[in-house]
């Protein structure tokens, strides 16, 4: 057992801790609230039809789709199950490694997703990017990948350009 003394909060840090738990508790509810309003479908649902939206061929496979989504596999196959079952998407073994699963987007998903978004990125910034300044949004962009990078580079979000 360590006799160190922790390294405590002083209030500063408290403050900001506090203020970005609230943040991640409370953003994705209030995306979530508003896709089920607007589309009938759940923040991680669209997170899903988005993802495979914006990737070669509209797939991928399934194990790779859950790193994104942030997502356990069992999670994402229940989600793809529903998704399926809607005609969204469709899972097919992958020729290259039968071991793996292809998630891949429908027709029907892709009209989905793109009923969806407008109103998703129209609630994006609503509630994140018009309260914020065009140098607090920067910031807000270089503090998150400073973030997410100290979590783990391998799980980082894709990024378009580097701070």
């Amino acid at each position: 057992m360590s006799t160190d003394e922790p390294r405590w909060l002083d209030d500063d840090e408290q403050e900001a801790w506090l203020a970005l738990v609230s943040t991640g508790t409370r953003l994705p509810a209030a995306l979530d609230r508003q896709l089920q309003r607007d589309a009938g479908i759940s923040h991680f649902e669209y997170q899903v039809l988005a993802w495979l939206s914006m990737s070669p061929e509209r797939t991928l496979r399934m194990s790779a789709l859950a790193n994104f989504v942030d997502g356990s596999l069992s999670r994402l196959s229940h989600t793809a199950k529903r998704l399926e079952k809607e005609g969204w998407i469709r899972r097919t073994p992958d020729p290259a490694n039968g071991r793996y699963t292809l998630a891949v987007l429908t027709d029907q998903g892709w009209d989905k997703v793109a009923a969806a978004t407008p109103g998703h990125v129209a609630e994006v910034r609503r509630l994140v990017f018009d309260p914020l300044t065009k140098a607090q949004q920067k910031q807000l962009r270089q503090i998150g990948r400073r973030i997410s990078n100290a979590i783990g580079p391998d799980n980082a979000c894709p990024a378009t350009t580097n701070d």
